[in-house]
């Protein structure tokens, strides 16, 4: 059953049932509706307690059934709430642990509320693209007040119980428990068992002293902060309709918002990242209970940029670290640029000085790798060259203990062949942390063609206790995320030879909501790294055609933001991308000296080469099983590359333009004799499912 029925006394107890976070998904709504009418029809009771088995009251609405016809089979949430708000005999809801989305606005359909103290509350639709759609925009401002509850819909943050019981008139919680919920939940319930007439927050009015103002100011601030979200200011306009609609008018406002919004391209882009976050940590041939491999120590090998932040994100988890380096200086160096970064979230406020006091303690350091042979997991950060990299492995397989898991954070070169410098494959695998390692979200995880089962079991785990969105990569040249990079580094240099400004080109892709344009994240990722990778695809792929005038830039000198000189021109100190005279004649140079004569490039042929060109390499990654699934494609680019979240990653942008439209672009782009025409033709995966009519999703 996903809602269970007792009796107590002279109280019945409704349990919803439906783990892991008690969801209330048709199912679940049923059971509820059929346990409350056995309460009603019951004689024996006069009060009823609603709450939740396990760790949560209730997640809220079932978010797979959205947009089937589960979500609006009845009883429906509305109808579900509604059965409660009407019931003869006091409903009391006994609040715990999680009470978020739908259970929140289960709990405001209840005639009262107990709730434990440290209850995360929140009505986080709106980071679905979507307005709370079952009363919660009409309801939370008549029981919090409006400023407080307008706060909690327009952010979606939840917020604890306790922090909300202290806002002054407020109707949301009638008691904040000190001891056992469920015996202070049956004792309320028996005190209020005979008091007429019941309370409906429905009949609380929602007032502010100044509504007109409030609004307006309101509408200001979240249309400035929400550009690309049409749902943040739809929950603005829904709860201002609290305060000037009958109840019943306002419930119409709010689902007709709901409606609009479950439709928009935004959601659905935001649904669709929902998804694949949790996807994303699935693999197929690893079982859920797949043992996993003991991590109370961790070794990171080079105290360099990637080496710190990597170094950072077990040292914020509270597991230890040592540090190895082959020189004193670097590795003081490194040090000291660990503290320097935890001393400017202290000087924020964004960390305590005894946080930052116990994870410096967790930081120790060596330049020998005996010292870190008892280490249960041991990251590789060093220069990515596969001659070093083999050379640092093959000391590892040395000194670590049996069972030690041995990760390289290589971002393009073969995880197999490292793998194979040591005695232990299947111990090794790639952990791939992006710059700023303490910072981006995104990990790579390399599955090498030995990786065991329970090793990946284990950083997938890992992954999720340092606070990253793990992906799993098989082995290839810059695995997904890089591999995929470069055919769009490849469109931005074709572009740039037929007439555009690094700066056209980068305005085009950050209006299209890209966090950076290609020519400004060269800059800021280092035009070197760019330019040896190019150095190796001459020797290893000759017939793959660049643009050269990222050699030309590189051959000046111009690495980016570390010489100060880059695709743009940095003043000292500073990070304004300012356009560059010498670039913008070293570019004129190189074409004449092809002998192109530029033309005018608009912004959609921008952004759709740059865009399809990611599309079409990820369709050959799925083709190759490198990735497991296009969300998980969509991930990478959403949580490493910038991607705007409100278009859900290359694949689901792909998906929502239409396959058989990204098919047609992309012939087109194929008669450019400037670009590459071999490159432009579909990978099979896309071609099959653009003539079937299907997508990637």
């Amino acid at each position: 059953m996903t809602a269970t029925y007792e009796v107590r006394g002279k109280i019945a107890v409704i349990t919803l049932s439906n783990p892991p976070v008690n969801g209330l998904g048709y199912e679940t709504r049923k059971a509820f509706c059929a346990a409350l009418e056995r309460a009603e029809s019951d004689t024996a009771v006069n009060a009823i307690v609603v709450t939740g088995a396990g760790k949560a009251f209730s997640g809220g609405a079932d978010i797979k059934e959205f947009g089937s016809p589960k979500a609006l089979a009845e009883p429906n949430l509305l109808s579900m709430i509604g059965m409660v708000e009407a019931c003869s005999k006091p409903v009391v809801a006994a609040i715990h642990s999680v009470c978020m989305g739908g259970g929140l606005e289960l709990s405001l359909g209840c005639h009262y509320r107990v709730v434990a103290p440290g209850t995360k509350v929140a009505l986080p639709e709106v980071k679905l693209g979507l307005l709370p759609g079952a009363g919660g925009t009409q309801r939370l401002p008549r029981a919090l007040g409006i400023e407080p509850a307008l706060n909690m819909i327009v952010s979606g943050e939840p917020v604890n119980s306790e922090l909300l019981a202290q806002v002054p008139g407020q109707k949301l919680f009638d008691r904040v428990t000190s001891g056992d919920l469920m015996e202070e939940a049956l004792a309320f319930a028996a005190d209020v068992a005979d008091k007429r007439p019941l309370p409906r927050v429905r009949d609380l009015k929602a007032r502010h002293a100044n509504p007109e103002a409030f609004f307006q100011f309101s509408r200001n601030m979240v249309g400035a902060m929400s550009k690309n979200f049409p749902a943040p200011l739809r929950c603005l306009e829904a709860v201002a309709a609290s305060t000037t609609q009958k109840f019943e008018d306002g419930m119409r406002t709010e689902r007709e918002g709901f409606t609009a919004l479950m439709f928009t391209p935004e959601s659905k882009a935001l649904r669709h990242a929902f998804f694949a976050e949790r996807a994303a940590s699935k693999i197929a041939d690893v079982p859920d209970d797949t043992p996993v491999r003991s991590i109370a120590k961790v070794a990171v090998i080079g105290a360099g940029t990637m080496g710190g932040g990597i170094s950072m994100n077990f040292l914020n988890a509270g597991i230890p670290v040592t540090i190895l380096e082959t020189k004193q200086e670097a590795l003081d160096r490194g040090i000291a640029i660990i503290k320097k970064n935890y001393e400017a979230q202290v000087k924020k406020g964004k960390l305590k000085e005894d946080k930052y006091q116990q994870r410096m303690a967790l930081l120790s350091s060596t330049l020998n790798y005996a010292d870190i042979g008892d280490a249960d997991l041991v990251i590789e950060a060093v220069f990515e060259e596969i001659g070093v990299k083999e050379a640092v492995f093959k000391q590892l397989d040395a000194v670590m203990k049996p069972g030690a898991i041995l990760a390289s954070n290589t971002s393009t070169l073969d995880v197999n062949k490292i793998a194979n410098s040591t005695k232990r494959p299947q111990d090794v695998v790639g952990l791939h942390f992006f710059s700023p390692a303490n910072v981006m979200k995104l990990l790579e995880v390399v599955r090498g063609a030995a990786t065991a089962k329970d090793v990946l079991a284990t950083v997938m785990q890992l992954a999720k206790k340092i606070r990253k969105t793990a992906v799993v990569s098989g082995v290839c040249d810059g695995f997904i995320g890089n591999r995929m990079i470069e055919q769009y580094s490849r469109q931005a240099g074709f572009l740039l030879d037929e007439g555009c400004s690094p700066q056209q080109v980068d305005k085009a892709a950050e209006k299209f909501g890209f966090a950076m344009g290609p020519f400004r994240m060269g800059d800021l990722a280092g035009n070197d790294i760019g330019w040896a990778i190019r150095k190796r695809r001459y020797q290893e792929k000759p017939d793959l055609n660049y643009s050269k005038s990222a050699d030309l830039l590189c051959e000046l000198g111009r690495y980016g933001q570390k010489t100060g000189a880059g695709w743009y021109d940095y003043a000292v100190g500073k990070r304004d991308a300012l356009p560059s005279p010498v670039v913008a004649e070293m570019l004129e140079k190189h074409r004449a000296a092809l002998g192109i004569t530029p033309r005018q490039i608009s912004d959609d042929e921008i952004v759709h080469r740059l865009v399809y060109a990611l599309v079409n390499e990820a369709a050959h990654l799925l083709e190759e099983g490198i990735a497991q699934r296009a969300s998980d494609v969509d991930m990478v680019y959403l949580t490493g590359y910038g991607f705007p979240l409100w278009r859900g990653g290359p694949m689901c942008y792909a998906d929502t333009v239409g396959l058989f439209n990204v098919v047609q672009a992309m012939k087109r782009f194929a008669k450019n004799p400037l670009d590459d025409a071999k490159f432009w033709e579909p990978a099979p995966l896309l071609a099959r499912l653009a003539a079937e009519g299907k997508s990637f999703s």
